[in-house]
């Protein structure tokens, strides 16, 4: 991992903690930011992660680019020789 993935990383998730902790305490004051209810919210972070894992596991899975085309090439070739 470069440190520039890395810096991006922390903050994306300081950036999600920070709402987070605004929607917490916007909650405690009794005011509900979010005007959903808690199916609402469950189906759609549901719907989400289906999609992410979908794309994730299509993109792991097959060989897009020139390069890892190559490289199965290569790794069939390794797993002939023996």
């Amino acid at each position: 991992m470069t440190p520039k993935n890395n810096k991006t990383q922390g903050l994306v998730r300081l950036a999600v903690l920070v709402i987070l902790l605004l929607n917490q305490t916007l909650i405690s004051l009794g005011y509900n930011p979010l005007p959903f209810s808690e199916e609402q919210i469950y189906e759609g972070l549901s719907s989400v992660a289906l999609v992410a894992s979908a794309i994730y596991s299509w993109w792991r899975h097959n060989n897009i680019t020139t390069e890892a085309e190559q490289a199965q090439v290569e790794l069939e070739r390794k797993k002939n020789r023996k």
